[in-house]
């Protein structure tokens, strides 16, 4: 089932209830300023108080849960079978990438979240609290790096923008240990800029040597084929709410979130799928998309004299997995 970019009416509700009375200049000016330190490497060390974390889940939730659920998406897509039970999310925040979870599998009895802000954790535990499916969930203090080791095997482990608040080293270890701890699939997220990339081709490439197999985006389990300045990223379309405009400062209706995700499994994929790697180029003549394959990248020219094919490929999105006609 592929889930909506969307925040699932439950968590919307929640988060407007939060709202009221709540500034939204005021909302505004946390964002920013929590924006900054992040920008600066200082992860959510800003997020001190219940309204700066109410102004970063404002700002931010609607944008992750749109790159979480199009990861997830993917993943279900390649993986059909998958239903876990048990969830870990590592560096939880206030748990957008659990509510993601939640929607894509409804198998999902029993979610863990784990991250060191309190003040992030005490703002998901409320929120979950009138969900029908999060309402049980548990939260456990302590940074990604150092607790995971007392945490429980969970079938599906999710990691959302978090190993980016991280040293190389510390990245290697996390990644050794979240792989540890995911029972059938790990699914990492970062923003989709050139650092986000290296982070996960570094994770990609440490894990299948470790024995992952790649799910997606990629269609196989050799080194990526791009080559600098070219990197693998993709996009999410989101609407925006009046109140996000208002603490983003946007005009705009609508956000376009760029990020890059891995998702790996224990057990080798029954179908590969070749990736569309950017926005197809449609002309009369012929649609030209840039195709990322079992054998490589590749530029596909479908022409339109081939109707059949050409009116599949007019349904191409960027992201999008191709799978071949069996």
């Amino acid at each position: 089932m592929m889930i909506a970019p969307t925040l699932p009416a439950e968590l919307k509700a929640a988060l407007d209830g939060k709202l009221q009375g709540f500034s939204r200049t005021d909302a505004a000016q946390r964002s920013q300023k929590i924006s900054t330190t992040y920008r600066a490497g200082g992860g959510s060390g800003a997020i001190k108080s219940e309204a700066d974390a109410l102004a970063y889940a404002l700002a931010r939730m609607p944008a992750t849960y749109a790159a979480v659920a199009a990861s997830l998406n993917a993943l279900t897509e390649i993986a059909p079978d998958l239903a876990p039970e048990t969830l870990l999310d590592v560096g939880a925040g206030p748990g957008t990438a659990s509510w993601a979870a939640a929607e894509a599998f409804p198998s999902l009895q029993d979610v863990t979240l784990l991250d060191a802000n309190a003040t992030l954790s005490r703002l998901a535990l409320e929120l979950a609290r009138d969900s029908s499916r999060l309402a049980e969930c548990r939260y456990l203090p302590g940074d990604a790096g150092g607790n995971l080791a007392e945490v429980s095997q969970a079938d599906l482990v999710v990691a959302s923008y978090v190993i980016g608040e991280l040293g190389e080293s510390e990245q290697r270890a996390l990644t050794a240990a979240m792989w540890a701890k995911a029972r059938h699939a790990l699914v990492v997220i970062e923003p989709g800029t050139p650092a986000g990339y290296a982070r996960i081709l570094a994770l990609r490439q440490q894990l299948i040597a470790a024995g992952a197999f790649v799910a997606a985006p990629c269609p196989h389990e050799r080194p990526c084929p791009l080559v600098a300045p070219d990197w693998c990223h993709f996009s999410q379309r989101l609407p925006r709410s009046q109140a996000h405009r208002q603490i983003k400062g946007a005009e705009v209706p609508f956000e376009d979130e760029r990020f890059i995700y891995v998702a790996l499994t224990r057990t080798p994929p029954a179908t590969r799928a070749t990736r569309v790697l950017a926005p197809p180029d449609v002309g009369k003549a012929e649609i030209a998309a840039k195709l990322c394959t079992e054998e490589g990248v590749a530029l596909a020219k479908v022409p339109r004299r081939d109707k059949a094919a050409y009116a599949s490929a007019r349904r191409w999105r960027w992201g999008d997995a191709v799978i071949a006609e069996s």
